[in-house]
This record gives C-alpha cells, sequence and structure tokens, in this order.
C-alpha cells in the first residue's frame, strides 16, 4: 500500500477508535446506580463518575501514538487509555499494559519479539505521518526519530503535558518499577525526571488500583504554581483522583503568621529536633509514687506503685502513641484490680474491668499520671522556657543553638502564638508522636533536593506502610538546608537504602542552554556530572548586556519579538523587579500572567515568573532578567548560584539574557548587540 494509503487507513483506524471510546462512555452513563444503602449508592456514584471521566475524549489528541507488529503475527496500538469494540476485543491497548512495554524498550539488540515500531505524527487530533523501524531487518539502522524529535519540542501554550509517546527506555524503567520500591531519581534540567513521577503514579494506579485507589496517591509539590503546571497530566492519562500539595499545606494544622531568622529556620529543620520533641511528649508520663486504691462494694483493691510503674514502662514500650497507650492505662489498671480479686476468691468477668476502668478513682489516677497533651502547647513550652528546653535538648543541642531557638518575646499561651512556617513542621512531628499519622500507598515527592530532614520525615509519614517516588536535583537545591547527599535525604524520609537513578540525558533543555547554565556547576554543585542535551536542534541563545535604563525597554522588546512565534514565553526576573517587568510589558499591551508561589497561570503566552517561583517550570522561550541580581537575592554565593542555575534551564527552545549589572564570572559571554 502506497504511504498515502497507508496514512489514510491508519487516520480511519483512529476514527474508529474514537467511535468505540465514546459508544464506552455512553454505557458507563447510562448505567443506574442500584444499591441497599445511602453509603454505598454513593460509593457507586462516585466510581461511575469517575470512569465516564476517564473515558472523556479529548479531540485535540489521538487516542494513540504508536504501533508494534509482533513476530507472533499479533498487532497492538499504543495510547493513553484502553479502548475496545462491541466484542471487548481491544482497539488501543493502554500504555501501561504490559504489552505496552516493547514499545517503549525494544531495540535491534533486543527486539523484545517486535518486528515493526510505528510512531505517529499528529497534529490536533490528526494522524498527518508515521516512522517504522524494522527492529529485525539486519539491513535497516537506526535513525533519529523527526517525529519524536518535533513532538519533544512542540510549542506549548498552557500546562505540562504528558510524555507517553516520548517516554525513553531509561525513563521506563523507572516508570514501571515495582509498587514496593522506593526510588529516587537524580534529574538534571529537563531529562524529564517530573513526567516520569507523574506517569510512574499513572503506572502503579493501572498495575495496582485496587490498593492504591483504598489507599492512596499523592503529589507533592514546591509551590502552586508549580502544582498547577503538572496538573493536566494525570488527568489526561484517565487518572482524575490523585490529590496534589505542597509541603507547607501537607502540615498546615495552624495559620502560619511568622517567619523565621534564617538560622533559626535552619535549626528546626534539624533532625535532632525529632529527639527533642520526642523526650518533651514522653516525659510527660509520671512516675506512680502512691498506689492505685478502687473502692468497689464494701472493699477497697490496692495496686502497688511498683506494680504501676511496670504498666507504665510496658506501656512505654509497646511502640505505640502516647495517645493510644494513654487510652490503654485504665484497662491495664483495671485488669490488674482484677488479679487482687481472683487472687481473694472472687471470679470477676471483663464486666466488671470495663466498669472499673472507667471508675472515677481509676481514670483520675491515670491521668494524673499519664495526662492529655496538646501539640501546640508541648512546642509553646519548649520555645518559651529555657529550663524546658535544655531539660530535653541535653546532649543534642549547645547552648548557642538553644538560644537561637527560644522566642524573644514568648506569647502567655499556645493560643496566642504566632507560628512559623518551620514550627508548622514541628507541630506535625509532635501530633505523630500523639496519634499516628496514617499512611498512603505512594507519594510521588517532587523537587525533594529542598526539604529539611524535618520536612523529609513529615512526607515518610504520609509514606510508613507505602513507598515513594522521590524527584529532584542536587544541583538545584535552593533551601539553606537543602541536601547534598540523597542517602540522607532517603533516611529522613524513612526509606534508607533506596534505589537511586540518575537522569543526566536531556530531552527538553537544548544544548547550547544546558551548556551556558552547566558553567555554573563546578563552583555550587563539585563533583556532580554535567547534563547532556541529546536533541540534534541546539536552541537558541542570546546575551545582551544594556545599560540599566534600558533594562525594562529591552525586556519588552524581546518579549514582543518572541510572541510573533507559538509556544510559552517566561520572562524570569528578581522578586523584587517582577512588578516593574510586568507593568512595562502592560504599559505596551504585551498581555500576560504573573505567577506566584501561591497560584499559577494556563492562560496566558506569556508569564512574568519571581526567580523564586520558577522550579520545575519550563517555557518554550524564557528571558531571564538581571541573573546577578537574582544570585544576589539569596543568602550565600552557593545559594544564589544554584537559583541561578534553575533560572536558566527553563527553557525548551530559547534563551536570552538581559542585562546591565556583570554577570557572574562563569557567565562571561560574548554579548549580542543591543
Amino acid at each position: 500500500m502506497s504511504g498515502a494509503g497507508e496514512l489514510k487507513r491508519e487516520q480511519d483506524y483512529l476514527l474508529g477508535a474514537r467511535a468505540a471510546l465514546a459508544r464506552m462512555r455512553e454505557q458507563t452513563l447510562s448505567l443506574k446506580v442500584q444499591a441497599h444503602d445511602p453509603i454505598s449508592a454513593e460509593h457507586l456514584a462516585r466510581t461511575l463518575h469517575l470512569r465516564a471521566a476517564s473515558l472523556q475524549d479529548d479531540p485535540t489528541t489521538t487516542l494513540f501514538f504508536g504501533r508494534v507488529d509482533t513476530d507472533a503475527d499479533e498487532r497492538w496500538y499504543i495510547g493513553r487509555r484502553h479502548v475496545a469494540d462491541d466484542h471487548g476485543d481491544p482497539l488501543v491497548i493502554d500504555w501501561r499494559a504490559g504489552m505496552s512495554t516493547a514499545f517503549y524498550r525494544a531495540s535491534r539488540t533486543e527486539p523484545m519479539g517486535v518486528v515493526l515500531r510505528r510512531r505517529f505524527g499528529l497534529d490536533r487530533g490528526t494522524i498527518t505521518a508515521y516512522e517504522d523501524e524494522h527492529l529485525q531487518d539486519r539491513a535497516e539502522h537506526d535513525v533519529r526519530s523527526r517525529i519524536l524529535a518535533e513532538e519533544i519540542e512542540r510549542p506549548r501554550v498552557g500546562p505540562m503535558r504528558d510524555i507517553v509517546a516520548t517516554i525513553q527506555p531509561e525513563q521506563d524503567e523507572i516508570v514501571r518499577a515495582g509498587a514496593e520500591q522506593t526510588i529516587c531519581v537524580q534529574g538534571a534540567p529537563g531529562t524529564g525526571k517530573t513526567a516520569v513521577g507523574l506517569h510512574r503514579a499513572a503506572w502503579l494506579l493501572y498495575a495496582f488500583r485496587d490498593r492504591l485507589s483504598r489507599s492512596g496517591v499523592l503529589v507533592i509539590g514546591p509551590n502552586r504554581a508549580f502544582l498547577e503546571h503538572i496538573g493536566a497530566v494525570l488527568p489526561a492519562l484517565g487518572e482524575v483522583a490523585v490529590g496534589h500539595t505542597t509541603i507547607e499545606e501537607l502540615v498546615a494544622s495552624v495559620p502560619v503568621r511568622a517567619s523565621d531568622p534564617t538560622e533559626a529556620a535552619v535549626l528546626k529543620g534539624d533532625a535532632r529536633l525529632a529527639e527533642v520533641l520526642r523526650r518533651a511528649v514522653w516525659s510527660q508520663v509520671g512516675e506512680a509514687t502512691e498506689a492505685l486504691v478502687v473502692p468497689r462494694g464494701s472493699r477497697r483493691w490496692r495496686v502497688p506503685a511498683h506494680d504501676v510503674n511496670e504498666l507504665l514502662a510496658e506501656l512505654r514500650q509497646r511502640g505505640v502513641r502516647y495517645d493510644a497507650a494513654r487510652q490503654m492505662l485504665p484497662q491495664r489498671l483495671a485488669h490488674a484490680v482484677l488479679l487482687q480479686m481472683e487472687r481473694a476468691g472472687d471470679s470477676p468477668d471483663d464486666r466488671v474491668q470495663d466498669a472499673v476502668a472507667r471508675s472515677t478513682a481509676v481514670k483520675k489516677y491515670a491521668a494524673q499520671l499519664w495526662p492529655t497533651l496538646d501539640a501546640r502547647a508541648v512546642l509553646h513550652s519548649l520555645l518559651s522556657d529555657a529550663a524546658e528546653l535544655a531539660r530535653h535538648s541535653e546532649g543534642l543541642l549547645s547552648d548557642e543553638e538553644r538560644r537561637i531557638l527560644l522566642w524573644d518575646k514568648p506569647p502567655r499561651t499556645k493560643g496566642a502564638a504566632r507560628w512559623s512556617g518551620a514550627d508548622a513542621v514541628l507541630l506535625d512531628e509532635l501530633a505523630d508522636h500523639l496519634q499516628r499519622t496514617p499512611s498512603l500507598g505512594h507519594v510521588v515527592l517532587d523537587e525533594a533536593q529542598d526539604l529539611s530532614p524535618m520536612q523529609l520525615r513529615a512526607v515518610g509519614r504520609r509514606c510508613s506502610t507505602g513507598a515513594a517516588t522521590v524527584l529532584g536535583d542536587i544541583a538545584q537545591g535552593t533551601t539553606p538546608w537543602a541536601t547534598d547527599s540523597w542517602e540522607e535525604s532517603l533516611a529522613h524520609l524513612g526509606k534508607p537504602g533506596s534505589h537511586v537513578e540518575v537522569l543526566d540525558r536531556g530531552f527538553r533543555v537544548p544544548a547550547s542552554v544546558i551548556e551556558y547554565a552547566a558553567r555554573l556547576l563546578p563552583r555550587m554543585a563539585a563533583g556532580l556530572g554535567a547534563p547532556v542535551s541529546v536533541r540534534e536542534n541546539p536552541g537558541r541563545l542570546d546575551v545582551m548586556a544594556t545599560g540599566a535604563d534600558e533594562v525594562l525597554r529591552q525586556v519588552v522588546a524581546t518579549v514582543a519579538a518572541e510572541t510573533l512565534e507559538p509556544g510559552s514565553i517566561g520572562v524570569i526576573a528578581p522578586d523584587a523587579m517582577v512588578q516593574g517587568v510586568s507593568e512595562a510589558l502592560r504599559d505596551n499591551g504585551i498581555d500576560h500572567g504573573v505567577l506566584g508561589a501561591d497560584h499559577g497561570d494556563i492562560d496566558h503566552q506569556v508569564d512574568v515568573v519571581p526567580a523564586t517561583v520558577a522550579k520545575g517550570l519550563e517555557f518554550d522561550r524564557v528571558v531571564v532578567v538581571e541573573p546577578a541580581a537574582i544570585a544576589d537575592a539569596e543568602p550565600d554565593e552557593r545559594t544564589g548560584l544554584r537559583r541561578l542555575y534553575v533560572v536558566l534551564t527553563r527553557a525548551v527552545s530559547a534563551l536570552t539574557v538581559v542585562h546591565s549589572q556583570p554577570l557572574p564570572a562563569e557567565l562571561h559571554h560574548e554579548p549580542a548587540a543591543v
């Protein structure tokens, strides 16, 4: 069959698959909920709603992007979701199915039974081209896929897209790692680590749906702008029930109304604080100095203090949380009373033990030994009372560190306290000592290099019986407590010894951009290998030096020229310059959005982005304003250069640097004429 004829046949097959998907959705919507009780009815209705949502067709995309023909005379079309005909036979198989693995991993050296692999060129829901690889034909040689390159470099406006059509073999191995396996991905800019993590979540939900639909999957990102940027990926893959949150929202048990000095914030994030808090909680358990006396009828039953202390020691050693042990104590005391009754010749049963446990004498005695605690009251006491802090931090903190932690002007009560973000993490730790934090089935943690040990512990509690996918890049660590070791971070997460996978082949960032940014690596991340762009298109890099009075004019002119081409444009500026840049664009009629840590934007071609919000985002073309000011805004040189490295690697196709201040020495570059 001719190329044109084959293309039409594939397009007709796509139309047939679309019609079948529409019938599947109509059938789901036509189902009536029948249940014996309202709770079951609500559950079934929600299940049907989610099923119908997952079957919603998107006419701007195609249902499949590839095809494999096997040496067993089988032909499979690979797409974003399973589509079946009226007889239940598959027209399209889900990219997550086991049979799809060969599409991503088959090679000439290991064809995995694949005779032909076909990739489709797509445009707004229509098949426009195809490329074939005959993997078992020795006369045919590997040729770089034009369709694959065009898909990776395709301009975008709006949120992140899925990468199911372009997943590489090394990425696919991470995506399909076992459900019990925690895996850490050290990924350089443009390696697709975030997309890999999201696709791993989608694959896990497909392969282990019953388990994970009950226990839950959560994605944790650095800020709301980032979460809005990635928020469309999982729904596009048919997964609409995955939670998205930030670390701040995860531990938000109190309003955050204060900020800590850097030295205090770093110290509050130190893992040693976990032991300080543990001591502060469990030291509240008292020691019996008097016997328990329980009047019952004409008798008074007595449990000696040393027996009570043995019960207290047993409860402390059980490994249960403080509140759970506190609730057990009355029953343990009542049981000791029953033993006294039995030795006296009585025959008490469980009802008698329950009555004794509920008696005023036992409840009052137990409450004195094991008081009710409130996390805020415990932390308020620690940060207000020097003697209390010293008692619980002996051998852990220095006198100077205690001084740093203590409030200068302690609030009179826990209700009057103005808690900081670091305090909220400590309160989360305390709350877990009191009551066990429920565990999810899987957590995807992105930009993990920026989390403190105490923040990592908070995340680890949410997957204590599950697993995690940890994503990040040590070179992009921009907090004062950013990690230099994934092994240490994984230990704080409660997943020591987990596998660390390195992704260093850049698919999204062009060579000219990544090589320019990588000049910073030896100074701010010594020993970390430089990423390598594998794209044929080197991209475009322009460095424009101008006078201080001309910076905004040059930014406006550059952005205006960039808007003539399709694709997203990010204007990344020092936080202090964001308002001025936005006003300059507005005054010149350039429509744009302004991103913030608490909100994103998916509606504009142009976005103004504070440098502190840029992490994890990407744009087709990026204009960076005053790199030196971006670096100088951070508390130290290492953090400043890492922030700049993040900013410089947000471009998919082109990077323009506009500056009047001298560039960092590592970035000296022949400036373009202005």
